[in-house]
């Protein structure tokens, strides 16, 4: 018996597609904070139709990375300053133990890799590139993260950079960054001397020093 596929945009490749994409471009501050969204809109923009749209947005809200008012309306999160304080001890917790976990396996080639990334974020702030320094930022701490082989726990990590993309965007704005992150270079240093002491405090600074500036 010959069944008939199902039209492609109704598909659960359809509806990760979009999820995919969103959440890629919230993650790496693409929206403002508070930029409102439609499932119409969304389904033109991706060539799908409601169903996969209604899916993608209701797995980003459950995530924290939309939000949805009691009319309906789904909009990027506009963070109090409560919020960006808690978030911001999150990623102290979350991402000094990471970064302790990788030392042992922080090789000469995640270095150099590492200092080639910061390359391009120094690329982006001479540019004056809002997403590519988010992004090549975000890039940065994933590289030296996945060494330390906790899945689990990066994937926390990342759920606190999704909820927080649209954020780090208007954080980006109001600091007028004329060079790269300088705990960057800590960390990079703390690596190549297999200082665990040194890796833990660079890291503790550079993911909280810039929010908690926003939230002041």
């Amino acid at each position: 018996m010959i069944l008939n596929p199902r039209p492609a945009d109704a598909t659960p490749v359809a509806h990760d597609r979009v999820y995919r994409a969103l959440r890629g471009r919230i993650m790496q501050g693409d929206l403002p904070p508070g930029e409102g969204l439609t499932l119409r809109g969304i389904g033109k923009e991706y060539e799908v139709s409601m169903t996969p749209a209604r899916e993608a947005v209701r797995r980003l809200v459950a995530e924290g990375a939309l939000t949805m008012s009691s009319s309906g309306r789904v909009a990027t999160p506009e963070l109090s300053n409560e919020r960006i304080e808690e978030l911001a001890a999150l990623r102290a917790l979350i991402e000094v133990e990471l970064a302790s976990r990788a030392l042992p396996r922080a090789h000469m080639a995640l270095i150099e890799r590492l200092q080639a990334i910061n390359v391009s974020i120094a690329e982006a702030v001479a540019h004056r590139d809002a997403a590519s320094y988010i992004r090549t930022n975000l890039e940065f701490h994933r590289t030296l993260y996945l060494r330390a082989q906790a899945p689990a726990m990066l994937a926390m990590a990342e759920t606190v950079w999704l909820q927080m993309g649209p954020t780090m965007r208007a954080l980006y704005g109001r600091l007028r960054k004329t060079e790269p992150p300088q705990f960057h270079r800590l960390i990079i240093a703390a690596l190549r001397a297999g200082d665990e002491p040194g890796l833990r405090l660079a890291v503790r600074s550079d993911v909280t020093q810039g929010l908690r500036m926003l939230a002041s």
